[in-house]
């Protein structure tokens, strides 16, 4: 079966799906995306993604395309005629189209609404966790709103396509303090010396995960101790564990930075039983 999209207002063959070349979003990436898990055709972290898509469309002045109701049938329907059981469903909203300008458009424009959806291979995917994934880190080149999920991802495409270069699965940003912020396409955690769980606060210039904050309630519920401080490169090389989160990795093990081990070098205790544990979760609270 070949894949559908949903184009403003229009399910389409996915070959055949397009938008016009002056849409914002094209020549201004001027528009904001969501990501989220599907587990059983069924939403992951729902609500989360949600609000954050609504915080992003409000910083820049976007108009929410439909009402959220409408939204959630769209996508179920997506995912739907996609066939999606496990995977992945995209949706983009920007600005719209109008003559090329930098400044908003004089007269109000109807946004634009692209959503897409795709299969994942859980066991590939559990494999690949069970392995656990090397990451790389590259300077902070980043803008000063990374808590807008904006399509402007130039700097992460850049940063993914270095991981990749390096045999690596992510890219860690590290700032001017020699800290890192976060992956290209994750929140970036580890378990340091004293094993305490530390990832970077939300005042820092990362985004606002909505894998990372559910997890944040795993833990809490779990009793385990957790610090929202940064850590540096050579901090986390001498973690007992780190790892990654996010909706298209959930919680996956990282067993090298640069090269070099962390812990053994293979996936850590603490990592493996978080992702078992937000798996669990996440699949029973989809939506």
């Amino acid at each position: 079966m070949s894949r559908v999209a949903y184009v403003n207002g229009r399910f389409l063959p996915h070959a055949q799906a397009s938008v016009h070349i002056e849409d914002r979003g094209y020549q201004l990436a001027d528009g904001v995306y969501e990501v989220w898990a599907v587990f059983g055709g069924r939403l992951a972290d729902a609500e989360g993604h949600f609000a954050r898509l609504e915080r992003s469309l409000g910083e820049l002045r976007i108009a929410l395309p439909m009402s959220p109701k409408a939204l959630k049938l769209v996508l179920r329907e997506t995912i739907r005629r996609n066939l999606v059981k496990n995977g992945l469903v995209y949706l983009q909203v920007t600005r719209g189209v109008a003559p090329r300008d930098h400044a908003f458009p004089a007269r109000p424009v109807r946004p634009s609404i692209v959503i897409t959806a795709k299969p994942v291979d859980m066991a590939a995917a559990e494999a690949k966790a069970a392995k656990g994934i090397g990451v790389v880190t590259t300077p902070e080149t980043r803008w000063a709103r990374c808590d807008i999920k904006t399509v402007a991802l130039l700097p992460n495409v850049l940063a993914k396509q270095a991981a990749r270069e390096n045999g690596a699965g992510e890219a860690w940003f590290v700032d001017d303090l020699g800290l890192v912020t976060e992956g290209a396409s994750s929140n970036a955690w580890i378990v340091d010396a004293d094993g305490v769980l530390r990832t970077r606060d939300l005042n820092a210039n990362i985004l606002r995960g909505v894998t990372r904050k559910s997890l944040m309630e795993l833990i809490a519920r779990d009793g385990l101790q957790v610090s929202e401080r940064p850590f540096s490169v050579e901090e986390a090389k001498q973690a007992r564990e780190a790892f990654i989160t996010g909706a298209g990795s959930l919680v996956t093990p990282v067993v090298c930075i640069d090269g070099a081990p962390v812990g053994d070098g293979a996936p850590g205790p603490v990592a493996k039983r978080l992702r078992a544990s937000y798996l669990s979760e996440a699949s029973n609270r989809a939506a």
